[in-house]
Formats: C-alpha cells, sequence, structure tokens
C-alpha cells in the first residue's frame, strides 16, 4: 500500500516567485493552507501581495508571514473577489476531486450530497494567471482521480497548467490531451504512476524523483 501522506508543499509552491500576487485559503480557519504557508516561510519568499479573507491567529496562518507596511491594506471580502475576477492574481493553488487530460478541474461539489455553494473556485480558475492542483491522486476506493474526462460537475474547462499529487508532478499538454510527468515521488515507479492514472500519460525519458 502507498503512504498517500508525504511533504509535497515545497514542490506545491516551488513555482511561487518573489513579488508575486497570491490567493491564500478559503473561509474560515479550515482554509488556511498552513502546509504551503510554511514552505513559503521556509523557502524565505519575499514581497508577496497575498490576498486572503483569513489572515489566521497568533502563529497559525498567513499572519506570521506578513508584515504590514505603510502602504498596505486589509479590505473585505468583495475586493478580494474584484482583485481575482480583474485578473490580478498571478498564481492559484486549489485542491481538486477529479482533473482530466485537457486541463479540466471539478473539485466543487459531487451530486447527491449537501454543498454550501461553489465558493471561489470558479471566479480562480477562469481569472488567476498560473493555477496549480495538488490533490491525491487516488479516491478512497483506490481508483484514479486523473482521468480522460471529468465525471464530476466542472469548476472550470482546459484551466489547469500544472498537478502536484503524493505519486508525481504533471503538466497538461493540451495539444497532445496528455498528463506529462515531470517528477516522481521518492521510491515511487514510474509504472506505479502509471497504475494509479487512467488518464493518457507521457513519461518520457528518464523521469527524477521529487527534491523534497
Amino acid at each position: 500500500m502507498i503512504n498517500k501522506v508525504v511533504a509535497d508543499a515545497h514542490v506545491a509552491i516551488r513555482d511561487i516567485q518573489d513579488g508575486m500576487t497570491l490567493l491564500l485559503g478559503g473561509f474560515g480557519l479550515c482554509g488556511i493552507p498552513e502546509n504551503c504557508i510554511a514552505a513559503l516561510v521556509k523557502k524565505g519568499a519575499k514581497d508577496l501581495t497575498c490576498i486572503s479573507n483569513n489572515a489566521g491567529v497568533d502563529d497559525f496562518g498567513i499572519g506570521r508571514m506578513l508584515q504590514q507596511l505603510p502602504g498596505s491594506a486589509v479590505f473585505e471580502s468583495a475586493m478580494s473577489f474584484g482583485m481575482i475576477r480583474s485578473q490580478k492574481v498571478d498564481l492559484t493553488i486549489l485542491g481538486a476531486m477529479e482533473v482530466s487530460e485537457n486541463g479540466d478541474i471539478a473539485n466543487w461539489k459531487i451530486p447527491g450530497k449537501m454543498v454550501k455553494g461553489m465558493g471561489g473556485a470558479m471566479d480562480l480558475v477562469a481569472s488567476a494567471k498560473n493555477i496549480i492542483v495538488a490533490m491525491q491522486q487516488v479516491n478512497k476506493a483506490g481508483e484514479s482521480k486523473l482521468l480522460p474526462l471529468c465525471s464530476l460537475p466542472l469548476t472550470g474547462v482546459k484551466c489547469m497548467r500544472k498537478i502536484v499529487t503524493e505519486l508525481g508532478v504533471y503538466e497538461i499538454d493540451q495539444q497532445r490531451g496528455a498528463f506529462v510527468l515531470l517528477e516522481r515521488a521518492p521510491g515511487i515507479s514510474v509504472q506505479q504512476i502509471k497504475d494509479a492514472t487512467t488518464g493518457k500519460l507521457i513519461a518520457e525519458g528518464e523521469i527524477p524523483e521529487m527534491v523534497l
């Protein structure tokens, strides 16, 4: 059995560069991506503009990585959505229940189950300049969540660039309609990744292990 709990947050935030504008977290304390925030702190990321509707408490959440300077602003949720919709977010990292080989993402609803709403995910996938999905590659039944086509209601169409799972790192090649394997998790073979991927997978040459 594969251990799906791995330290992949550092891989997920690797494309975040100094000076970027980011949206961090969702609604309430449960929406704070603490592992990604800790990875950003360790990386020493600087000059970030962070949009969030929850700064956390004490030493938890984005409050511990931010310094409020003259000229900074604290504002309400409506303003943050305005910044998203006006395409001022350079990069967003989202979770997903399913992704497809052409870059579609489904992450807001399972038919028949209660859902409070779609939140801001649809705004993000329609507006952010770079979208990375951080997710587990298989569900509880061991079935792949990297699919030819999503079976769940879509959040966005042909919008993703990169996916990070407990098994590997992938880019979407929309021309070939495929997941392109870039890196594999330590101790994970390419064959294990193939077995856990239902969508079209391209693994060219020697695939290096992730550096965690």
